[in-house]
């Protein structure tokens, strides 16, 4: 009995510790240190919020640049990929459809190279990223979709190249633009 005492008190002491105190101390350093990011690193226009430079939107307007596919919808609740191998026949089959539809959305010729997150589905489904190249194989079709110039649509170029973001402590992942981010910003060319 004395030791099922003893254990309950340590169970109860670091259930406490980790499960209230050391959360809360967390949280708050978080707060005070990190707030923007301890809070989503959510982005607000005209006092709404319109999203989190954390998660991939769905773009589907000929006068924005398109997002990486998704499986789950970019919903952050049941964040996953599609678990397709590759000598899965319905992974062949996503990847044919995002090809065409991709070439005949952007108006490229067929012998265009597609960069391949935008055929395959991100793991999470929820990647707010898409590389340079994937964004400059849009600029056309925005271009036309907003009736912009060569100076307007040189100024999309510039936009791209000014968010372009370089990988993670110089040496995590890819080259890569924030679509929600780069979206925002072509609104704001007048």
């Amino acid at each position: 009995m004395k030791t099922l005492l003893i254990s309950l008190k340590i169970f109860l002491v670091f259930t406490v510790l980790t499960g209230i105190i050391y959360p809360l101390f967390i949280t708050g350093i978080a707060q005070v240190i990190f707030p923007a990011k301890a809070n989503g690193s959510l982005l607000v226009r005209d006092r709404q919020v319109v999203g989190s430079e954390l998660i991939g939107q769905q773009f589907d307007s000929a006068i924005y640049f398109t997002s990486r596919p998704s499986v789950i919808l970019y919903n952050p609740l049941p964040s996953g990929g599609s678990n397709y191998g590759l000598t899965n026949i319905r992974l062949k089959e996503l990847v044919t459809e995002r090809k065409h539809h991709f070439y005949s959305f952007n108006q490229l010729d067929s012998q265009t190279v597609i960069p391949s997150e935008m055929l395959f589905a991100s793991a999470s489904g929820l990647d707010p990223h898409i590389s340079p190249q994937a964004a400059l194989l849009q600029v056309n079709r925005i271009a036309k979709a907003r009736h912009f110039n060569d100076i307007y649509k040189q100024k999309l170029i510039v936009c791209i190249n000014d968010l372009t973001e370089d990988p993670q402590f110089l040496c995590l992942g890819e080259v890569r633009v924030n679509v929600l981010l780069l979206n925002l910003e072509i609104d704001k060319i007048q």
